[in-house]
Formats: structure tokens, C-alpha cells, sequence
């Protein structure tokens, strides 16, 4: 028995990294899982073992800035599990530059992706979430990041579109709870990805929607950064779905409308 026996969860972004953990949580506790990534070939591999270890998953690759994506994403879950539990909007990427070097591309880019994606993904959930009451509580989590609760140097767009979440978060957190869902975000610190690894010289790249863009930290930069934390490391993906899981839980009931840090005690 899981704790999510007949539970059905949407995680955008899960083909990789957090959302790739995210997805296997969910799924090991019983949720039956819609797998999104950008890329169909890592979302496939994330719903694989999802469905190795025993448990239901189904992909719906896209971009989550896409038109129609929202309604898509959202009508998978509904009419391949028959409903909708939990929303789990972690997709994003980031694009760093001082604002002086910040072009309108890359500040519409980020925005779109971090802020208003997730948004749209909610807003066309809404109408299933009133019409459909259920015994139990609903939950999303939204992922925000420190840089969203502190700011983040090199990173306007990104810092604001994830305060922004936090915002969306706590908005629909009072909107919400007469529908029996909890609304919640987590704000994560230095977790491993490939977004965030440590590289020697020359970052590492990705190639988002036909952009180059940089990945990656100085080597020097994470050593720094590993002194100020008090647990003396970055987390693990595995440790960063850990907090998400635990808001997706009926333990959680009575917690919405919060954002729960997750850096280890740095701040």
C-alpha cells in the first residue's frame, strides 16, 4: 500500500533532474504519473521505470510554453487515470545575464516558462478541480528557488519569475481551499543537476527550443558555495522531491498557501 494508492499526479519537466525524482516518489507511493519533458526519449525513460518498479505512468511530451500544452497536459491525466490529484509544476530552465546584458527575449523566455506556464497549466485544471469534488484533498506543489526569496545575482528574470510563483502560490492557496486542494511551493537551493554541476573552464551547454545556452558553475564558484552551507553539500535530486512528496501527502492537509525552503539551513 502506498500513500498515494489511486492518486493521479501531472509533473512537468520530469524527465530530467527534480522532476525526474518527483515523478519516481510519486509513482513508488501508487500515483499513477503523467511524465512531461521537453524531449520525449527521457520522459519515456522516466515513465519506463516508473512502470519497472510496478507502478503507472504515461508521457505527454511537449513544451509546457507551447499553445494548447496546458489543456493537453491536464486532459492526460483525466482521461487516462479518470482524474486529477496533484500538479506538480517544476519545468524551467535558466538564462542568466546582469540586467544591463538582459535582452526582452531573455526576460520574456524565463517568464514564460517559470511563471506563465505554470498558470496556464493551472488555470485549465481549475474547471475539472470545481466540477469534480472528491473526498479527499488535492494538492499542488509549484517549484520556486531561493533565488525567488532572496534574489539571485546575474539572475533578474529568473528571480523574479520564481517570486512570482510564490505569489501565484499563495493567491491560489485562497482561491482554492474551498475546492479541498492545497496549494504550496518549495524553494530549492544548490540541488545537483545538470544545471547546477560544478565544470572545469568553459560552462557546459543545453539547447532549449533552438537556444545555446550556458549550464553549469565554476568549479571555484562551488567550492565557495559548499563552505556556506550548513550541511557542508548541495542536495540531491532524491532530497529535493523528498520536500515536494512530503506536500503531496494527506499529512499535509491543513499546510497551504506556504513555501517550504529547502537549502539545508543556508538562510
Amino acid at each position: 500500500m502506498g500513500t498515494l494508492d489511486g492518486r493521479s499526479a501531472i509533473v512537468s519537466g520530469s524527465g530530467r533532474g527534480i522532476g525526474r525524482e518527483i515523478a519516481l516518489k510519486l509513482g513508488s507511493e501508487g500515483a499513477s504519473v503523467v511524465v512531461n519533458d521537453l524531449d520525449p526519449a527521457p520522459a519515456e525513460e522516466t515513465a519506463a521505470e516508473i512502470r519497472a518498479a510496478g507502478g503507472t505512468a504515461i508521457v505527454c511530451a511537449g513544451s509546457v510554453v507551447e499553445d494548447g500544452f496546458a489543456d493537453r497536459f491536464v486532459g492526460t491525466a483525466i482521461d487516462t487515470f479518470g482524474g486529477l490529484d496533484i500538479i506538480v509544476n517544476n519545468a524551467g530552465y535558466t538564462w542568466d545575464s546582469v540586467i544591463q546584458k538582459m535582452s526582452n527575449e531573455q526576460w520574456d523566455a524565463i517568464l514564460e516558462v517559470h511563471l506563465k506556464a505554470p498558470f496556464q497549466i493551472l488555470r485549465a485544471a481549475q474547471p475539472y478541480l470545481k466540477t469534480n469534488p472528491v473526498d479527499h484533498h488535492r494538492k499542488v506543489v509549484n517549484v520556486s528557488s531561493v533565488s525567488g526569496t532572496k534574489g539571485g545575482a546575474g539572475q533578474a528574470n529568473y528571480s523574479s519569475a520564481k517570486a512570482g510563483v510564490i505569489g501565484l502560490t499563495k493567491s491560489l492557496a485562497r482561491e482554492w481551499g474551498r475546492y479541498k486542494v492545497n496549494v504550496n511551493a518549495v524553494a530549492y537551493g544548490w540541488i545537483l543537476t545538470r544545471m547546477t554541476e560544478a565544470v572545469a573552464g568553459d560552462n557546459a551547454f543545453i539547447e532549449v527550443e533552438g537556444r545555446k545556452l550556458p549550464v553549469g558553475i565554476n568549479q571555484k564558484i562551488a567550492d565557495s558555495a559548499s563552505t556556506r552551507i550548513p550541511l557542508g553539500r548541495p542536495g540531491t535530486p532524491s532530497e529535493a522531491a523528498g520536500a515536494a512528496y512530503l506536500l503531496c501527502t494527506q499529512d499535509a492537509n491543513y499546510v497551504s498557501g506556504q513555501c517550504l525552503v529547502v537549502d539545508a539551513g543556508t538562510h
